[in-house]
């Protein structure tokens, strides 16, 4: 079962995001608070991420697109995502999960670029205060 990550752009992401089997997963620690995120995201910060992935892989039962994401998406974001692929080899469960992402240039890239940031401090998050081109 083993499972290789692959990259998506935030083009890419923006055109999968309405799709309801897809969830992005923010694991920024505490800059989400006040930098905003990605409407529609689940937080799971890396700092506490490898305690917490069984009670992920229950949150997003349904979704077989995973999409992690840290600020640059160059060390959590990628790490977490290995550690989400490893805990599925090791329970041997694959949570119905098929695809696991990072999203290139995180967080920061996706804002930079305009796209749609949400600002509220709902979890999960609604997307209702996202602002930003979609």
């Amino acid at each position: 079962m083993a499972r290789s990550i692959s990259y998506i752009t935030g083009s890419q992401l923006l055109s999968l995001k309405r799709r309801p089997n897809i969830a992005i997963i923010d694991v920024r620690d505490d800059e989400r608070s006040y930098d905003g995120h990605i409407a529609g995201s689940l937080h799971y910060a890396s700092d506490s991420f490898s305690d917490k992935i069984s009670n992920l892989v229950q949150q997003v039962k349904g979704k077989d697109t995973l999409v992690f994401h840290c600020a640059l998406s160059q060390v959590r974001g990628p790490s977490c995502a290995r550690k989400l692929v490893n805990y599925l080899e090791d329970v041997k469960d694959d949570a119905g999960i098929k695809n696991v992402m990072v999203l290139e240039r995180g967080f920061n890239g996706w804002e930079a670029s305009g796209r749609p940031v949400c600002r509220c401090n709902k979890v999960p998050c609604n997307g209702e205060n996202a602002s930003g081109v979609s």
